[in-house]
């Protein structure tokens, strides 16, 4: 277990004394602290892996368990929309431009030469491997889906999720240009997603009108996406608007076509950047379009700021490639933060970190002052727009558990936590990461 800053007891009935739990979180009748009345001093009690119970700090006798002496308490994290297929191809195919039309290309040419399945297998797993030892208990990936790629990467798909249940949930979702699914070969990848299980996904951007952010057979393949997806039962994962162009302005056409349909399945909707770039009479209608649609939002703010904005000039960018986090979730909007791409040409950097995720976004999208319940937005909400039992803390939840050395939000924010201790069932795991040379086979020419 190195880097783990504490070891807890190995007997199957043991207590955490003295922690310090976000209180959103926290689902039990504890007081706030006054020093920090974001976050309730609690004892925890795990008995054969489960939370047994959590009490006010200082109630669970002393033979117990540890004193931990205000060290933070939380959840598994959650990472509701990642592309694992992708990680780690930096060191052989970089994206010198580092924008997404060079990422793009990038990753193209990368997928059209190496992605056979064991190549595919090998940096899923990585990833997996190393998100594992971080904490994160839940994982959405998505996959590109042109042919033939979906009938390799899905079926690697499926034999990791069943490799690693009862240590990552891991989720799938096709990515792919929105136009094909007016041919056949949308119709093969909605099934392709059924059998796997999969949430039905793509960009909304048309293949055949590359340079157009509103491209005329927008509003026809929303309206067959949805209905390929009804006809399935499928759940929609989209990625919407990732643009800094203030023409691109697809969500609110995905939120009318799901009005329209009648759509009964849950949408996710990720990015939506170029919203922030809108009127705020035009976010206003956006987000009630998305309101009644029963839309939920994710952001991945490393990634767009990394991307977007971004010149070949020696020029700092402008903006920081956001969506409007705040306007959505003050609005009831189920709103998350999550890690999406690395080491790829999408993203250069990453390490499939959910907690350093969470840090970065609350710079980025200024999430504090105060930090109020944003926590939820790595944790509880990303759980339930996953359908997960995860990312609460209750009694009777499996005791799938970070505890950080910080025992302020202001510690845990300004210092990384490398030497958290990650719990998976009541039991300490090893937080040892994969080591890159494990891949060097794979990044030769």
């Amino acid at each position: 277990m190195t880097h783990a800053f504490f070891h807890p007891p190995t007997t199957p009935r043991f207590a955490l004394r003295n922690l310090r739990a976000p209180h959103c979180l926290v689902q039990a009748d504890v007081p706030r602290t006054g020093a920090d009345d974001e976050l309730a001093p609690v004892d925890l009690l795990v008995d054969h892996g489960r939370i047994a119970a959590i009490e006010p700090a200082g109630t669970l006798p002393a033979e117990l368990g540890p004193d931990l002496d205000a060290s933070m308490l939380l959840p598994g994290m959650v990472d509701c929309h990642t592309h694992l297929d992708k990680g780690h191809i930096w060191p052989r195919q970089a994206n010198p431009t580092g924008d997404g039309a060079g990422a793009s290309m990038a990753t193209q040419r990368d997928r059209n030469a190496r992605w056979h399945a064991e190549d595919v297998r090998r940096r899923m797993e990585f990833g997996l491997a190393t998100a594992y030892a971080k904490g994160v208990v839940a994982i959405r990936t998505h996959l590109d889906s042109l042919a033939p790629q979906a009938a390799i990467s899905f079926p690697v798909f499926r034999e990791l999720r069943e490799r690693w249940a009862g240590r990552v949930e891991l989720q799938a979702s096709s990515i792919a240009p929105l136009d094909i699914f007016l041919t056949e070969e949308g119709r093969q990848l909605a099934d392709i997603v059924a059998e796997s299980g999969g949430r039905l996904g793509c960009v909304t951007r048309s293949g055949a009108y590359p340079g157009d952010p509103m491209p005329p057979d927008l509003d026809a393949a929303l309206v067959r996406v949805f209905e390929l997806a009804a006809e399935r039962g499928l759940d929609l994962d989209l990625h919407v608007d990732e643009s800094t162009d203030p023409r691109s302005r697809a969500l609110i056409r995905v939120a009318h076509t799901a009005v329209a349909q009648d759509f009964a399945g849950r949408i996710l909707c990720g990015h939506c950047t170029a919203l922030a770039l809108q009127t705020d009479e035009f976010i206003e209608e956006t987000i009630a379009a998305c309101k009644d649609a029963g839309i939920d939002i994710v952001s991945l703010p490393t990634v767009n700021m990394y991307l977007q904005d971004r010149s070949q000039e020696a020029r700092t960018p402008r903006w920081r490639g956001v969506t409007v986090l705040h306007e959505m979730k003050a609005r009831g909007l189920r709103v998350a933060v999550a890690g999406d791409n690395c080491r790829d040409p999408f993203y250069a950097y990453g390490d499939h970190d959910m907690l350093d995720t969470f840090t970065q976004a609350v710079k980025i999208l200024h999430l504090d002052h105060p930090l109020s319940d944003w926590i939820r937005a790595a944790t509880e909400t990303p759980a339930a727009i996953m359908g997960t039992a995860h990312g609460v803390l209750k009694a009777g939840a499996v005791a799938d558990l970070l505890v950080l050395k910080a025992r302020s939000y202001s510690e845990m924010l300004a210092r990384a936590q490398f030497d958290r201790t990650v719990l998976r069932a009541g039991r300490a795991i090893d937080t040892r990461l994969p080591d890159y040379r494990l891949l060097d086979d794979l990044m030769r020419a």
